[in-house]
C-alpha cells in the first residue's frame, strides 16, 4: 500500500513539474544547453585531434554539466517545498493516510529520474556534436551522478526547511550552491588551492561529487573512490537529521 501510494504521488509530481514550462527548462534544458554552448565555445577553432584531446572536453565539461543537473534538482526542490509548505499543500498532504516520509520520498525521486533524464539528453547531445572518441562506463557514471544529486538533495531539503518563504528558496539555495564549484576542484586541482580555500573544499560536499564523477569519467574503479562516496553518504546522513529535526510543514 506504502509503495502504491509512493509511485501514485510520484508520477501525480512528475505531471506537475512538466506542466512549469519554465521550471522544466531550468532542470532539464539549462544544463544540457550550458553543455552544448560550453562545448562550443571551447571547441572553436580547434583541429579535431585536439579537439578530442582536451582534457576539459573530455572530462571537465561534462563534469560540470552534470554538476550543474544537480544543482538545478536541488533548487527545483528547494522552489517546490517552499511553495508547497507556502501553499498549505504540505500540511493538506500530512493529512492523508501517506506516511511524511512517503511524500519527502516522492520529491526525491522524481528529481532522481529528472537527473538521470537530463544526463541521458546531454550523452545523446555529446554523441552527436561532441563525438571525443573515448568509452565512458555510462552506467557506472550514472550510478555516480545519482549518489551526487542524492545526497546534495539532503543540503536542499535542509534549505528548504529554513528559508521561510517561496520567494527566497531560490535565491538562496543559488548562494549557498554554486559558490561551491568555483573550489570543488574542477577548475583547479584541491591542492593548488590557497590554504584557506583549501580548507573550504574539504568541507564541501561538490568537492567529493567532483572527484566521483570525474574518476568515474575517466573509467577508475569504484574502490579508489569509496572515500568520495563515504563523504557524500555522510552529507546526506548529517543533513537529513538535521532536517528531520527543523523541517515545517506550515
Amino acid at each position: 500500500m506504502m509503495l502504491r501510494g509512493l509511485w501514485k504521488l510520484t508520477w501525480i509530481e512528475i505531471k506537475i513539474f512538466l506542466r512549469e514550462p519554465l521550471g522544466a527548462f531550468g532542470t532539464i534544458g539549462f544544463p544540457v544547453l550550458a553543455f552544448l554552448v560550453l562545448g562550443r565555445v571551447v571547441g572553436q577553432g580547434r583541429a579535431p585531434s585536439s579537439f578530442a584531446a582536451s582534457g576539459f572536453i573530455r572530462v571537465g565539461l561534462p563534469v560540470l554539466a552534470s554538476i550543474l543537473i544537480t544543482i538545478s534538482a536541488v533548487l527545483s526542490l528547494v522552489t517546490i517545498i517552499s511553495i508547497y509548505r507556502e501553499g498549505g499543500i504540505l500540511k493538506r498532504l500530512r493529512a492523508t493516510p501517506l506516511r511524511p516520509q512517503t511524500i519527502l520520498a516522492a520529491h526525491v525521486i522524481v528529481k532522481l529520474i529528472l537527473t538521470a533524464s537530463t544526463l541521458a539528453l546531454m550523452v545523446l547531445a555529446g554523441k552527436r556534436y561532441y563525438p571525443v572518441g573515448v568509452q565512458v562506463p555510462f552506467v557506472s557514471f550514472t550510478i555516480a551522478l545519482l549518489i551526487s544529486t542524492w545526497s546534495i538533495l539532503s543540503i536542499g531539503f535542509l534549505i528548504a526547511s529554513i528559508v521561510p518563504t517561496a520567494r527566497f528558496a531560490q535565491p538562496i539555495g543559488a548562494i549557498i550552491l554554486y559558490p561551491m564549484i568555483a573550489v570543488s576542484g574542477l577548475f583547479a586541482p584541491v591542492a593548488s588551492l590557497p590554504p584557506v580555500l583549501g580548507a573550504v573544499a574539504r568541507v564541501v560536499p561538490l568537492t567529493y561529487a567532483v572527484s566521483l564523477l570525474e574518476g568515474i569519467w575517466k573509467g577508475d574503479v569504484w574502490s579508489a573512490h569509496a572515500g568520495d562516496v563515504a563523504a557524500l553518504v555522510f552529507v546526506f546522513v548529517v543533513c537529513t537529521a538535521l532536517s528531520a529535526k527543523v523541517f515545517r510543514w506550515e
